[in-house]
């Protein structure tokens, strides 16, 4: 029996959600369901960002679109769709999906980094 994500259904409550600091940095949450794939076999399309108060986004954990993990000694093709963005002008890295919980947990979690 598979264990169920039962942050799941927050995490999809949330979608649409955003949040505005007072200092005018802000982050918002889309998500949504989408059947399962080799890509995204937990079935969810996710795109979690924190912006700066011009709309830069500063960081960002997402699977919108596939990212070439770094090189270390593997030539072979390995595609990754969970990924974050460190910085403005980061192409992405792997990020590994534990679950819906875990994934807004680790977001912001970040997000409270960044903001101290």
């Amino acid at each position: 029996m598979e264990d169920e994500d039962y942050g799941l259904s927050t995490l999809i409550d949330m979608d649409g959600y955003r949040f505005t600091y007072e200092s005018g940095y802000w982050w918002k949450i889309e998500v949504r369901k989408d059947a399962p794939s080799q890509f995204r076999p937990h079935g969810i399309r996710y795109n979690l960002t924190f912006h700066n108060n011009y709309n830069r986004r500063i960081f960002g954990i997402d699977n919108a679109h596939a990212i070439k993990p770094p090189k270390r000694g593997f030539s072979g093709k390995w595609t990754v769709y969970d990924h974050k963005h460190t910085t403005p002008n980061d192409s992405g890295q792997p990020y590994f999906f534990v679950s819906a919980s875990q994934l807004l947990e680790d977001f912001l979690e970040n997000v409270d980094n960044i903001i101290n």
